[in-house]
């Protein structure tokens, strides 16, 4: 590298330059924030091994350790044993859950189980651009659903479900298009907004951008439309999407 080149985020680590331009931080994937003692004690272990110079403890409900060398990088990730957290890129960074009926009192449905299972089928998955999920297990809303791309919150009734929410430079509070629906429910209209989303979105396109170009009246008519009609409304939205 030349002296005035700047380093940049290594994709392929996981790793994210830090206002140095000589160090790294790197997250491992912590599903729903939720570990045990035996994984902190690794991480405390390995840190100090490779010279970690601070632990943060992320929004994403991850653990970072910063301050690592690049060239400690690959060890650092083979002697953590761990996935990568999905920190960077095109991709569903994070699926971000409460406490839920496990462990809090006011918890109205279970976000940990509803929030594994979204964690386990779309971390990482490639997207135009980069979407954010929080799964609450009641109208407090602790895993901040309404400023999430996807966001679920339990009632006593069941879940609602909020879409195109946004923190950022531009925030943007979701807006709900269902309520009173059952976890399995849950499963499949997120499991239908990300499809529309990756096979229609522009790259770079974030998904309150997409819901404000489409209306939240065509993701609804994508999401409740039988299997046999939703490629034809797909075209139709792609078509209205790329419209200037």
């Amino acid at each position: 590298m030349k002296a005035n080149e700047l380093k940049k985020d290594i994709m392929e680590q996981g790793a994210i330059v830090q206002r140095d331009r000589e160090t790294y931080a790197i997250a491992p994937h912590l599903p729903g924030g939720i570990t045990d003692t035996a994984t902190l004690r690794k991480l405390a272990d390995i840190g100090d091994k490779y010279g970690c110079k601070l632990v943060k403890v992320t929004s994403a409900q991850r653990i970072a350790l910063v301050g690592l060398r690049e060239e400690d990088l690959e060890k650092t990730w083979e002697e953590l044993g761990m996935d990568k957290g999905a920190a960077i890129g095109l991709c569903v960074r994070s699926v971000k859950i409460c406490p839920g009926l496990d462990f809090c009192k006011r918890a109205k449905q279970d976000s940990v189980g509803i929030g594994l299972k979204l964690d386990s089928k779309y971390h990482g998955m490639a997207l135009p651009n980069k979407l954010k999920i929080g799964v609450s297990g009641c109208p407090n809303s602790c895993a901040e659903s309404a400023v999430k791309d996807i966001g679920i919150i339990g009632t006593s009734n069941g879940f609602k479900v909020l879409v195109g929410g946004n923190a950022g430079s531009q925030p943007r509070i979701a807006d709900m298009i269902y309520e009173g629906k059952t976890g399995e429910e849950v499963l499949d209209i997120v499991d239908s907004i990300i499809t529309l989303f990756r096979n229609t979105a522009r790259k770079g396109q974030r998904l309150s951008k997409f819901t404000d170009k489409i209306g939240a009246d065509n993701l609804i008519r994508y999401v409740d439309a039988p299997a046999g009609d939703k490629e034809k409304i797909l075209d139709e939205i792609r078509q209205l999407n790329s419209e200037n």
